[in-house]
C-alpha cells in the first residue's frame, strides 16, 4: 500500500508541474496573439497537426479563406493543446488510481474526481475560446480554470506527500482568517489580470506610477469596461473596447494590485511573528520573495511595454502565489 501512495505522489507532483507548464504556455499563446492560430477545435485546419506541405496549406487556406494559415501562431496553439491533452490524461490516471484504491482510508477520492471534472470543463472552455472568438469572459474563465487545476493538484500533492510524525501548529483564528482573506483578494486580482489581458488593456497605461502623459487618472469609461457578455459573433481578437474603457480596466487592475500587495504584506508580517511555527515563518518569507518579484514583473510590464517573457513570468508568479496561499491554509489547519 505504501508504494502505491508513493507512485501516486510522484504522478501528482509531475502532473502539478505539467499544469504549471500549461499555464505558462497558455499565457504565451494568449500574449503572442496566437489564441486563434487554429480557427477550429480540437484540430488545426481540420488536421491533428499543423499543415506544412504546400497542398495541405492550400487546402487549409481554401477551407478557411477568412483566416489564412499562420504556421508560427498555429504551432504555438497546437503545442498548448498537446500539453493540455497530456495534462488531461495524467489527471485521468490519478482519478482511476484513486477509485481503484478507494478502500484505503488514506486515499483522497473527492479531489482527484473533482480534478477530472474540472479538466473536462477546461477542455470545453478551450473549445469555446476558439469558437466564440476569444470572448474575454471565456478567456478569463479558462485562465481561472487553469489556475484552479494547478492549485488543486498542488493540494493533492500535499495530501499524498509522505510525512513523519505530526506536530500541532498554534495558529490563531485571526491569522487563519487573514490567510483566507488574502486568498480571496488574490483570486479577485488574478481575475482582473485575466480581464485586463483578454481585453488588451495591459498597455492602456504606459507609465508608472502615473498612467500616461503624467496623469494619475485619465479619461475612463467604466460603463463599457466590465460588460461580461456582448452577444455572439463578435471577434474579440485585438480587443473591441475604446481606449477609455481599456484605461478603466487597467487602473482597476492597478488598484487591485495595491490592495493585494498591502494585504499579503500584512500577512507576511503576521507570519513572521509566529515564533512557535518555523514552517509558517519560512512560508511567509517565501511569500514575501514571490510578492516582491511579482510586483517588479508588473511594473516592468508597463515600463517595458509588455515584454513577452516578463508577461508570461507574471502569469506564472500569480499561479505560484496562489499555490503558496493554499499551502499556508493546509499547513495552518494540519501539522508541521
Amino acid at each position: 500500500m505504501e508504494m502505491t501512495f508513493i507512485y501516486q505522489y510522484r504522478l501528482a507532483a509531475f502532473t502539478c508541474l505539467l499544469a504549471f507548464c500549461v499555464i505558462l504556455m497558455g499565457a504565451y499563446v494568449r500574449l503572442s496573439d496566437a489564441g486563434l492560430g487554429c480557427p477550429d477545435w480540437p484540430g488545426c485546419y481540420g488536421k491533428l497537426v499543423v499543415p506544412v506541405d504546400e497542398k495541405a496549406v492550400e487546402d487549409a487556406n481554401r477551407a478557411y479563406a477568412d483566416r489564412p494559415l499562420d504556421q508560427d501562431k498555429a504551432w504555438k496553439e497546437m503545442v498548448h493543446r498537446y500539453l493540455a491533452g497530456s495534462l488531461g490524461i495524467t489527471i485521468l490516471m490519478l482519478a482511476m488510481l484513486a477509485w481503484r484504491n478507494r478502500r484505503y482510508v488514506m486515499q483522497p477520492l473527492l479531489l482527484p474526481t473533482l480534478l477530472l471534472l474540472l479538466v473536462i470543463f477546461q477542455a470545453l472552455l478551450g473549445m469555446w475560446t476558439v469558437t466564440l472568438l476569444v470572448k474575454p469572459a471565456i478567456v478569463t474563465a479558462h485562465l481561472l480554470g487553469g489556475f484552479a487545476t494547478f492549485v488543486l493538484l498542488g493540494l493533492l500533492v500535499l495530501k499524498l506527500r509522505p510525512v513523519g510524525p505530526a506536530h500541532a501548529i498554534d495558529t490563531s483564528r485571526s491569522t487563519r482568517r487573514l490567510i483566507h482573506l488574502s486568498l480571496m483578494i488574490l483570486v479577485l486580482q488574478i481575475s482582473l489580470g485575466g480581464w485586463t489581458s483578454s481585453n488588451y488593456a495591459a498597455l492602456a497605461c504606459t507609465e508608472f506610477p502615473t498612467c500616461y502623459a503624467g496623469s494619475w487618472w485619465p479619461e475612463t469609461d467604466f460603463s463599457e469596461a466590465f460588460v461580461l457578455w456582448r452577444g455572439l459573433g463578435v471577434n474579440y481578437e485585438f480587443g473591441v473596447l475604446e481606449n477609455d474603457a481599456r484605461t478603466a480596466i487597467h487602473i482597476t487592475h492597478r488598484i487591485g494590485a495595491l490592495i493585494t500587495a498591502l494585504t499579503l504584506g500584512f500577512l507576511v508580517w503576521r507570519l513572521a511573528r509566529l515564533e512557535s511555527s518555523p514552517l509558517l515563518r519560512k512560508l511567509g518569507l517565501s511569500l514575501l520573495i514571490l510578492l516582491v518579484i511579482q510586483i517588479t514583473l508588473g511594473i516592468t510590464n508597463v515600463l517595458g511595454h509588455l515584454p513577452l517573457s516578463i508577461a508570461v513570468a507574471h502569469n506564472g508568479g500569480a499561479a505560484l502565489l496562489l499555490l503558496l496561499l493554499v499551502t499556508l491554509i493546509w499547513v495552518s489547519r494540519r501539522h508541521e
